[in-house]
């Protein structure tokens, strides 16, 4: 079993930066898995934001690219999102997940993934 927990959300104006943290814990050793972060919008669907896989390619959606950053530290088992520029439109529920079924790539934003965190809300005022 995997276990996630997101830290680091909070209210910011636009314009702002946040940093997302992932703690991952459970029976890991020895795997290769992809993580990564999505969000959900009031009243929205949850969309990908960005991926990292086990050799630490990374992935990311058009929305955010050149303002966000996915990275992890395997020594702490833990993964980040660096959020710069913020705007309204990033406000959500930011959730962190986990995907074993890969062998260490990172399927895609539509295939879903394994595990998830319950999230950590990000709210950006104008």
């Amino acid at each position: 079993q995997v276990h996630l927990v997101e830290s680091g959300g909070g209210s910011v104006q636009a314009g702002g930066s946040l940093r997302l943290s992932c703690a991952l814990s459970g029976n890991t050793y020895n795997m290769n898995y992809c993580m990564g972060w999505f969000r959900q919008a009031p009243g929205k669907e949850r969309e990908g934001v960005a991926t990292i896989d086990s050799r630490g390619s990374t992935t990311y959606a058009d929305s955010v690219k050149r303002r966000f950053t996915i990275s992890q530290d395997n020594a702490k088992n833990t993964l980040y999102l660096q959020m710069n520029s913020l705007q309204p439109e990033d406000t959500a529920m930011y959730s962190c997940a986990a995907d074993f079924r890969g062998g260490g790539r990172c399927l895609g934003f539509e295939y879903g993934m394994d595990y998830w965190g319950k999230g950590t809300l990000v709210t950006i005022s104008s």
